[in-house]
């Protein structure tokens, strides 16, 4: 067979395979052919149409103009200004004023005590 019947025919075969809803190797036992045979046709018949669809551009760009990716500006929020108000923690009948500079460790030791 030329190449062109060769591919005028797996064409057809892909294109029912397509539609029958079977696995390749369903489809390919049906029609005794290789499974192999009929993905690749597959590969290959969808490669030329991509290639037939890529748009070209119309005007190459120069060799030292830059391609593709760039650099981007981002600009992060500002965290939220932080209080310098006291705050105050109740736990049952007992009140605890926390100054805005607490520290952490002695909190944890002082909040401790206060469960014992």
């Amino acid at each position: 067979m030329a190449e062109h019947e060769s591919r005028e025919v797996w064409a057809k075969r892909v294109e029912r395979w397509g539609d029958s809803g079977l696995t390749a190797g369903e489809f390919a036992g049906e029609l005794g052919v290789n499974p192999r045979t009929l993905t690749y046709w597959k590969w290959r018949l969808g490669a030329e149409q991509r290639k037939v669809k890529r748009p070209r551009p119309a005007v190459e760009p120069a060799a030292s103009e830059p391609r593709g990716l760039g650099f981007v500006e981002v600009k992060a929020e500002p965290p939220p200004p932080v209080s310098n108000e006291p705050f105050e923690l109740v736990v049952g009948v007992v009140t605890v004023r926390v100054p805005s500079t607490f520290d952490a460790h002695g909190l944890r030791r002082l909040l401790e005590v206060v469960r014992a």
